[in-house]
């Protein structure tokens, strides 16, 4: 099975994006490789309180640093999935290179709402960053299906 490598990108790096990258690698998949990265990220900052929170109460514990979206990281990222339709427009308009291997979270997995985003819990409550980890954890269970089904085609 081929490797992907998987980007996960919000707007700082610090609820959103490391919450995806912490539940896509504990799944502990072999053949994928997996970053986050914002679009407005500040390099370096640590994930939010309620972010860490939450993954610690799910037994994730990631030693997450914010980093801001790069040439370099698009360029190493077979696939690069969005928050939010706004982030998808952002870095097709930044990286015309990534057009063709970027696109929300939510159409990635085929679903056709109105809205593609995924809401962010930034300076919410703890019940917010709950209800954004289980829909995260939810998007990318369904995201995993259709990546080993285009890997492995019956």
């Amino acid at each position: 099975m081929k490797l992907q490598r998987i980007l996960f990108v919000c707007t700082g790096n610090t609820c959103r994006s490391p919450m995806a990258e912490a539940i896509l690698k504990n799944k502990n998949i072999d053949a994928i490789e997996v970053k986050s990265a914002g679009i407005y990220a500040v390099n370096g900052s640590e994930a939010s309180a309620h972010a860490k929170q939450v993954t610690a109460s799910k037994g994730i514990f990631p030693m997450h640093r914010s980093s801001q979206l790069t040439n370099e990281v698009v360029n190493w990222a077979d696939l690069i999935l969005t928050m939010t339709s706004t982030h998808k427009m952002a870095i097709q308009d930044q990286y015309p290179q990534s057009i063709i291997k970027v696109c929300t979270l939510k159409e990635y997995i085929g679903n056709t709402p109105s809205n593609h985003d995924v809401v962010d819990p930034y300076g919410g409550s703890l019940a917010l960053y709950e209800k954004t980890y289980h829909e995260l954890e939810e998007l990318i269970d369904q995201a995993i299906k259709r990546l080993t089904s285009l890997k492995n085609p019956d």
